[in-house]
């Protein structure tokens, strides 16, 4: 049997929807797939005697999940004050629009194309809707535009697809940037040690109560894998194709597509360090 205590990060057991801190709650979006894992996490953050909520990741153009986040906050008793946005992909960004009419709400996000209303993200930006603290962390890597949200009244940090739940993220090659990623893994992990955060509240899968331990498995992760592609190129693999075959051949098939786009970021980190 494996416990979750044994595995990276220590996954929460138990239902991913419902409270996850004093001040988080998730509401499962009801897209499940290999990429999405259970389906997206959209999160509801407030301080608790406040009557005002920051959603994060409204996630796909479903209306019966918009509604069910809209429904959650109301039962709360909290009204959604903002909505802010990890990064630009269609499971996370998709209903943003949607969500900001049917609570009146802009949407701040690190990319222009993705905002309504005059506001962005910025590093170093935080948040107060409600009497929050809600910190910005750019967190490049996975694409170019992927922030992280760092909560220090419940030691946590949101990480969009950044960190995930359970299994590892891909560099969404040519968006996203190997040397990026690492940087921003080193980012979070030194929240971790400098800030106390203990609690990673990710895009996908369950919550994580051992953040330090989920990015330096993350950061072993990427540097096992970077050898072993720098390793199968020695051996002749050249093609982003065949590198994935070999070095990917124990993943299922239908995740190659997504491996190959990491294959590449990393193909391109090695080639501009000299390496291959």
């Amino acid at each position: 049997m494996t416990y979750a205590a044994s595995l990276p990060g220590q996954p929460r057991g138990g239902a991913i929807s419902g409270p996850a801190t004093a001040r988080a709650v998730c509401v499962l979006a009801p897209n499940p797939s290999a990429m999405t894992l259970d389906g997206t996490n959209t999160w509801i953050i407030a301080e608790p005697d406040s009557d005002l909520a920051v959603v994060i990741d409204p996630g796909p153009l479903d209306e019966g999940h918009l509604q069910a986040v809209v429904d959650t906050a109301e039962r709360a008793g909290k009204r959604v004050g903002l909505t802010l946005l990890t990064h630009g992909h269609a499971d996370h960004a998709e209903g943003a629009g949607r969500f900001a009419e049917l609570t009146g709400t802009r949407v701040r996000a690190l990319d222009p194309a993705l905002r309504l209303g005059d506001e962005g993200l910025a590093a170093g930006d935080v948040i107060t809707t409600g009497g929050l603290e809600l910190r910005v962390v750019p967190t490049p890597g996975h694409t170019a535009d992927s922030l992280s949200f760092h909560l220090p009244a419940d030691a946590a940090v949101l990480t969009g697809d950044t960190v995930l739940g359970r299994g590892t993220t891909m560099v969404a090659h040519p968006d996203g940037r190997l040397g990026d990623y690492l940087d921003s893994l080193r980012r979070l992990r030194s929240l971790t040690v400098d800030d106390g955060v203990s609690t990673v509240l990710p895009g996908h899968g369950p919550v994580l109560n051992d953040a330090k331990g989920a990015v330096e498995y993350y950061l072993a992760h990427r540097a096992n894998r970077l050898a072993q592609v720098e390793t199968a190129v020695e051996d002749g693999y050249r093609t982003a194709e065949e590198v994935v075959a070999h070095v990917y051949a124990d993943v299922d098939r239908s995740l190659w597509p997504a491996a190959e786009l990491s294959v590449r970021a990393q193909l391109e980190y090695l080639r501009e360090h000299g390496l291959i």
